[in-house]
């Protein structure tokens, strides 16, 4: 005779006693948290005061072209054009190479003083349009390297634009207009996001 007790089948067939199996379980877990299929890849809420909405596809893909660096360089571009040219039309206006009226010197036409102010007008707004490209090209390259915007990126981009710009006329000119334009931007830039 054996020491060891026999196992009894029937002891080892009761079930064990549970509440609910693991498909009852998975399908309260189904209706309570819902299924796992998402609608949107991103839903962005934007905040406010107003009511919230979320964006539909065109939306995001608007904004998306918005804010890419080759729209902003060539709003940049554009605007600083139309600035330009509002600036040299002033310029030319005050210019004091006008003919004296009262000297016996021939006196300009109106078809040469127009000539002469369309050329200061067109030089100026050239100037503007291209500063405005440049910085706006260097601006969002370095914001998009440094992958935080703040005011550093426009501190950077003034410097290397106003260097470029200066570096036409030698080396203590791209310095000088480096610093320069860093300064002048990080002013604006302060004035913009503090007040």
């Amino acid at each position: 005779m054996s020491v060891v007790p026999k196992d009894d089948p029937k002891v080892a067939e009761a079930p064990k006693s549970r509440v609910l199996d693991t498909a009852e379980l998975d399908r309260m877990a189904m209706h309570f948290v819902g299924n796992l299929n998402r609608y949107r890849e991103n839903i962005v809420i934007p905040k406010g005061n107003g009511p919230v909405k979320i964006k539909t596809n065109e939306e995001k893909l608007i904004e998306t072209a918005v804010e890419s660096c080759a729209f902003k360089s060539a709003m940049a571009c554009v605007m600083g054009y139309g600035l330009g040219a509002a600036l040299g039309l002033f310029s030319a206006s005050v210019n004091p190479n006008m003919a004296d009226p009262f000297a016996n010197e021939k006196k300009q036409t109106a078809r040469e003083v127009l000539r002469e102010m369309r050329g200061t007008t067109h030089s100026y707004a050239k100037n503007f349009a291209l500063i405005g490209a440049v910085f706006s090209v260097v601006e969002c390259t370095i914001e998009s390297q440094r992958g935080v915007t703040d005011w550093r990126n426009g501190t950077y981009a003034g410097g290397i634009t106003g260097g470029l710009i200066g570096l036409r006329a030698g080396i203590k000119a791209g310095i000088i207009g480096g610093l320069g334009f860093a300064a002048f931007s990080t002013a604006i830039d302060y004035y913009m996001h503090m007040r």
